[in-house]
């Protein structure tokens, strides 16, 4: 895979600018709040809150138009269709919020509307030793009221192996294959090697049947129980997983000092940490590239100066028609949304496509917004706009659109 490594950036005093209050096209007038964001290409968004939260972690939209959001310290909100908190979802995992974990990733099956079936991942504690801890997805099925809900039918049904010491990397997003598969990003847990280690579920991308099981066509299945679960290994701190409209697998990750990547996921393969990277340890003990060892797979996009990603949703609503099939990236340290778009294949030196026939998607950086938050989550909502949230205390649910006048 060709690699774009962006080693420069605007300065956001440059970049990014906050101008006054505008009317968004395909939405009624902002309310007063609404700011309008400028791009660093100079397109132009109105920004309108809907609400609050503290340390907001997922969101997923219901068939309905409501929509969830898990909160880190373990709170599941239900939300109308305005983005406005109808009530808590009551008999949630129960969690200790330490560093990064706790309540993570919430997603619905497919067919939700007849089913109710969700799934939701979060962090457990050892019942024997609280300094342990692992991700854990379970699959619920959830009552809605028109206030609020309840989780039934709980069932654990994927554990990270082993639970470590550590409050960091757990990853833990989850997403659902057009056939139907759930996959899981596993982080490595600050462990290094464990993302190497195929007796260990830390620092892969897990497939798996939706009860739990390891599918047999797994590419390493028939190796144990642990190795029949591994779809691609060599992952640091997974915080974004999404399907393009392709049905392509993407990954987008925090790497260590530098070389945050967006990965496209090919089965099996090996994406090499901590063997490779772009970026060095946080000791300053440097860490050798992608390019330096062929065997391991090369991210689409790595970035120094670091984003410090989190949230990834791959764009196919008709509100922004020129951005279709781009991915959009929550950024927490780098406190921005970022737009990545996809150009032509890849060519030899004459010019001319791979011998092979495979064509792999070119990743480039299109545009940032920033407004002085961390951005933890990015989603589509129902009528095409964009929902952002942000990360910490006091976060706020923000709806993007069109700024009035622009297209």
């Amino acid at each position: 895979m060709s690699s774009l490594i962006l080693r420069s950036l605007m300065s956001s005093s440059a970049a990014f600018m906050l101008i006054g209050c505008a009317s968004a096209q395909h939405s009624e007038a902002p309310t007063p709040q609404s700011m309008n964001v400028t791009g660093t290409q100079g397109t132009e968004l109105t920004a309108t809150p809907l609400e609050t939260f503290d340390s907001a972690w997922a969101m997923t939209f219901l068939p309905d138009g409501r929509a969830l959001v898990s909160e880190k310290d373990g709170n599941l909100w239900l939300l109308d269709a305005s983005g406005q908190k109808l009530g808590e979802i009551s008999n949630v995992p129960a969690v200790t919020a330490m560093g990064q974990g706790g309540l993570g990733d919430i997603i619905i099956h497919p067919d939700f509307a007849s089913n109710g079936t969700v799934f939701l991942s979060y962090v457990e504690r050892d019942e024997n030793d609280n300094d342990l801890s692992g991700a854990a997805v379970e699959r619920a099925t959830l009552t809605l009221t028109e206030t609020g809900g309840a989780l039934e039918s709980r069932d654990v049904i994927w554990r990270q192996t082993p639970k470590v010491k550590g409050n960091g990397h757990y990853g833990h997003r989850l997403a659902i294959a057009p056939d139907g598969h759930l996959f899981i990003s596993s982080g490595e847990r600050q462990k290094f090697t464990p993302a190497q280690n195929m007796a260990m579920n830390l620092g892969k991308v897990i497939r798996l049947n939706q009860d739990g099981s390891a599918p047999e066509d797994n590419p390493f299945y028939g190796n144990g129980a642990v190795a029949d679960q591994v779809w691609t290994l060599g992952h640091r701190n997974p915080l974004g997983l999404a399907f393009d409209s392709k049905d392509q697998l993407w990954v987008v990750e925090m790497g260590p000092k530098g070389g945050d990547e967006l990965n496209l996921i090919v089965r099996s393969e090996n994406y090499g940490y901590p063997e490779v990277s772009e970026g060095d340890h946080y000791s300053g003990k440097p860490i050798p590239p992608h390019e330096s060892n062929p065997i391991f797979e090369d991210p689409a996009i790595a970035w120094n100066p670091v984003i410090s990603p989190a949230g990834l949703v791959f764009y196919d609503g008709d509100m922004f028609g020129d951005w279709q099939g781009n991915a959009f990236i929550g950024g927490l340290s780098s406190q921005a949304l970022i737009r990545v778009s996809f150009e032509t294949q890849p060519t030899d030196n004459l010019g001319q496509p791979p011998s092979s026939g495979q064509t792999e998607p070119v990743a480039v950086e299109a545009e940032r917004y920033e407004w002085g938050k961390r951005i933890r989550e990015v989603e589509q909502g129902p009528d095409g706009a964009l929902y952002v949230l942000e990360d910490k205390e006091g976060g706020r649910l923000i709806r993007l659109t069109p700024a009035s006048g622009s297209e």
